[in-house]
C-alpha cells in the first residue's frame, strides 16, 4: 500500500487502517526496537516497546491530517526515539549507567588487559606468516595438525604422504619454525 492508501484507510476505517499499518511495518520497526535494546532489554521488553511505538504512531497519525513526507521515514523516527527512550529507562532501572563526573569510576574497569592481546594478536600474526614461510608441504602440515587438530594419518591422506612421513616432516617444520621465530625475536 502507498502512504495516501494508509491514510485513506485509516480515515475510512481506523481499526482495520491501524491493523494494515501495523502488519506492513511490524518487522521493520521490530528490527530497530531489537537494535537499540538486544544489550539490555528482555524478549518482553522489545515487544512492549514495539507497541509503544505503534501507539504512538496511531496517536500522531490522527491529529497530523495534513502531514506529507515518507511514512517508512516516519514511522522509522519514532520507532528509534521510542527505543532510545525504552533504552535510557532500562539503563536507569539496572543501574548500569556512569556518569563520567561519578567519583566511583570502579564498574568501568574493563577485566580486558588490550596492551595483551594487541602483543598476542601481533604474535599470532608473525606466527601465521613464519608458518607460512615454511613452504609446502610443511606449512600445510603445521596448519592442519595446530590449527585444525588432525592426526598424522589425517593429514597424509590429505596430502598424499605417510603418516610416518608427516610426523618426521611436522618435526623437521617445527624446529625449522623454532629458529624463524627466535632469529625475528618474537617468544612463545
Amino acid at each position: 500500500m502507498t502512504d495516501s492508501e494508509f491514510k485513506a484507510l485509516i480515515k475510512k476505517s481506523p481499526a482495520s487502517g491501524h491493523r494494515a499499518l501495523f502488519d506492513e511495518y511490524c518487522n521493520y520497526v521490530y528490527a530497530i526496537v531489537v537494535n537499540k535494546l538486544r544489550s539490555c532489554g528482555t524478549r518482553e521488553d522489545m515487544e512492549e516497546c514495539v507497541s509503544d511505538v505503534f501507539a504512538d504512531v496511531y496517536r500522531k497519525l490522527e491529529k497530523a491530517e495534513g502531514r506529507e513526507g515518507d511514512l517508512k521515514a516516519y514511522i522509522g523516527v519514532i520507532a528509534k526515539r521510542r527505543a532510545i527512550d525504552f533504552y535510557r529507562r532500562l539503563a536507569n532501572v539496572s543501574g548500569t549507567t556512569v556518569s563520567i563526573y561519578d567519583d566511583n569510576m570502579d564498574e568501568l574497569v574493563s577485566e580486558t588487559n588490550i596492551e595483551r592481546n594487541s602483543e598476542k594478536s601481533e604474535r599470532n600474526d608473525i606466527l601465521l606468516k613464519k608458518v607460512k614461510e615454511l613452504g609446502e608441504p610443511d606449512s600445510t602440515i603445521i596448519i592442519q595438525q595446530y590449527y585444525y587438530n588432525r592426526t598424522a594419518s589425517e593429514i597424509g591422506d590429505s596430502i598424499s604422504m605417510t603418516a610416518a612421513a608427516v610426523q618426521k616432516r611436522s618435526v623437521r617444520a617445527r624446529n625449522k619454525l623454532r629458529e624463524m621465530l627466535t632469529e625475528a625475536g618474537v617468544s612463545l
